[in-house]
């Protein structure tokens, strides 16, 4: 299953803390009920993520997590694939307000298929060989 993500935009004074961390998977985990038998996460180790409270979320929650190296957009399917394309399709575009953002994020995630999802996903073995072969060197865009 390849899941359409839900989004937010978090106010701009916002700092993403263990406690919100673990609000915003509660909000994944009830999107994902009854859908999936077994959920596997890639995880890095930002501090929210790697904090106890998440860590006995996470726990609760049975995913199974998937360990990252230390930071590599190399890694983060969100990096690489998602987050690239956003930024290209965002690129140029003028808001006047919090709304007009609001409104292209959303353009955005309706205008993609399953399949741009699963790209990302699917391309993660290769992107690790790639990384392993370089011995950790940043390999960028593919």
């Amino acid at each position: 299953m390849i899941w359409h993500p839900d989004w937010e935009l978090l106010p701009a004074s916002c700092t993403i803390t263990a406690d919100l961390y673990c609000q915003q998977l509660d909000r994944v985990a009830a999107k994902l009920q009854g859908k999936q038998d077994r959920i596997y996460f890639l995880h890095d180790n930002a501090r929210p993520h790697i904090a106890k409270s998440t860590r006995k979320k996470l726990l609760k929650l049975g995913w199974i997590t998937i360990p990252h190296p230390s930071y590599s957009p190399d890694l983060a399917p969100t990096d690489y694939h998602l987050f690239h394309s956003l930024a290209n399709y965002l690129r140029e575009k003028k808001f006047n307000d919090e709304t007009d953002i609001k409104i292209e994020i959303d353009t955005f995630f309706n205008q993609k298929s399953k399949d741009f999802y699963e790209r990302g996903i699917l391309s993660l073995p290769e992107r690790w060989q790639q990384v392993i072969d370089t011995d950790g060197a940043y390999i960028g865009q593919s």
